[in-house]
């Protein structure tokens, strides 16, 4: 079995079409934070099932509800969401942790260190020092974990 998981970050209260259209395949969605309001949580929520972390941006009633960080199983693997990771509040390999996603940069980035695998989508918004706006996706399959970032393009 497959599961697909979308990875976004750094909204700002803006959702582009073309991040809805991608996002309307995922099995699950993953926001990193500078969600910038409720009606992006909402529309993310109906698309999939939904873990959200509070970025530094993110004020009102509406984020109140969101987590600084989270930590979930996903297909299997132990996954770390966080808008910055200046911010986190432990140490992924003593927490047996494989995937920790993050934001805040508005740049993708997609590493391994100690195993565990780096994952920023960039802004679905947009990008900074000429990134496009972006987002990722993780496929699990067989037990494995295959990520990628995806640039948009409008």
């Amino acid at each position: 079995m497959k599961t697909k998981i979308g990875v976004i970050s750094d909204t700002h209260g803006t959702l582009k079409p073309e991040v809805v259209e991608a996002l309307e395949i995922a099995d699950y969605i993953l926001h990193a934070g500078d969600v910038g309001g409720a009606d992006v949580l909402k529309t993310l929520q109906r698309l999939a099932p939904t873990h959200c972390v509070r970025g530094n941006t993110d004020g009102g009633p509406w984020s109140k509800t969101l987590p600084p960080s989270d930590m979930f199983e996903l297909g299997g693997h132990t996954f770390y969401l966080v808008h910055d990771l200046e911010t986190m509040d432990i140490d992924p390999v003593a927490a047996g942790v494989e995937v920790v996603i993050s934001g805040h940069t508005h740049q993708s980035a997609l590493s391994h260190d100690h195993g565990i695998l780096y994952l920023n989508p960039g802004s679905a918004t947009y990008g900074r020092r000429g990134d496009p706006s972006s987002l990722a996706w993780i496929e699990i399959s067989n037990g494995h974990i295959y990520p990628r970032i995806h640039s948009l393009h409008s």
